[in-house]
Parts: C-alpha cells; sequence; structure tokens
C-alpha cells in the first residue's frame, strides 16, 4: 500500500474518529463515551485551526486516512503545544509509521520554538510510550481521573526543549 502524508483531505475527520473508535473499542472496552468525545473535540480543532501555530497531519492510503497526529498549539493551553490524535491503523503498526509522524510533529514544534508540547494518554499503550520517550517525552504525572471512560489510568507526558541534549 503506498502512504501519503499530508494535512487535511475530505473525510479525514471521519477516518480519525473511526481509527481511534475501532480500536479502543477492540482493545480497552471503550464506546459511545470515548467516540462522541474524540470527534467533538477533533471537530473542534479543526474549526479553529490556524495553520501558522498547529499541525495537523495524516497519512493517507488507498482507503483514507490510516494514521495521524495534531498539534494543537492555539487551543494547548498554559502548558503549550498539546499533542493529540495519534494513531496509527494496526496494519500500518511495526513499520515506521508512527515514528515517522511523531518525528514530523516534534520537528514541526521545534522548528516554531514550543518550549513545551504535552499530551494525555494512558498507563499499557507501550508501544506509543516507547515511541514518546525516544521522541524526548517525559512522564510528568499521572491520575486515577478517566477521561475516556475506560477504566484507565491517565498518565501526562511532556517534552520541554530546554531539557533536550544540545539546548
Amino acid at each position: 500500500m503506498s502512504i501519503e502524508i499530508g494535512g487535511y483531505r475530505p473525510g479525514a475527520l471521519a477516518d480519525i474518529v473511526g481509527l481511534h473508535a475501532r480500536y479502543y473499542a477492540r482493545y480497552w472496552k471503550f464506546g459511545m463515551p470515548f467516540e462522541t468525545k474524540v470527534g467533538m473535540e477533533l471537530a473542534e480543532f479543526l474549526a479553529r485551526h490556524d495553520a501558522s501555530n498547529d499541525l495537523f497531519l495524516a497519512a493517507y492510503g488507498d482507503e483514507g486516512a490510516v494514521g495521524s497526529v495534531i498539534v494543537d498549539a492555539s487551543g494547548g493551553g498554559p502548558r503549550g503545544a498539546h499533542l493529540r490524535w495519534f494513531i496509527v491503523n494496526e496494519d500500518m503498526q511495526g513499520r515506521g509509521l508512527g515514528a515517522d509522524l511523531l518525528g514530523r510533529a516534534v520537528s514541526f514544534c521545534d522548528e516554531r520554538g514550543y518550549e513545551s508540547v504535552w499530551l494525555t494518554t494512558f498507563a499499557g499503550l507501550d508501544a506509543a510510550r516507547s515511541l514518546y520517550e525516544r521522541h524526548g517525552f517525559v512522564l510528568v504525572g499521572e491520575a486515577e481521573a478517566d477521561q475516556w471512560s475506560g477504566e484507565v489510568q491517565e498518565q501526562i507526558f511532556e517534552r520541554r526543549a530546554s531539557a533536550l541534549p544540545g539546548r
């Protein structure tokens, strides 16, 4: 399958919501509350997307988006730029696509001089955590709070430019 990485295309919102909904329902038993949260928040992001500060990046295959990563700097709040909706279709995992997408997102942040980039995830997503750590993210907090309605332990990772080697 040929993969092209680029910005928004019609149908990308639905594809990305679907990737999240199917994966997290299958492996983590997340249901409608999670799917609607992803859909509402991603739609809200796209409605206010500012290409000079925010990044919408998707990997497209023959059938639509097979992966995504978003940098929400405009809505990231006091923590800095918010890395969101990072996912790769199960059929594409283990081929370097996730590392490529995450690397592009981190480079985007570095090029814009973002001091802090943060993300929320949860315990048990070991492959993703490994990618985050290889790209300079550090676990800075854990909470029993579960914004995804999946009975998981939330984790917050942060990447501070000043803490990276050579800075």
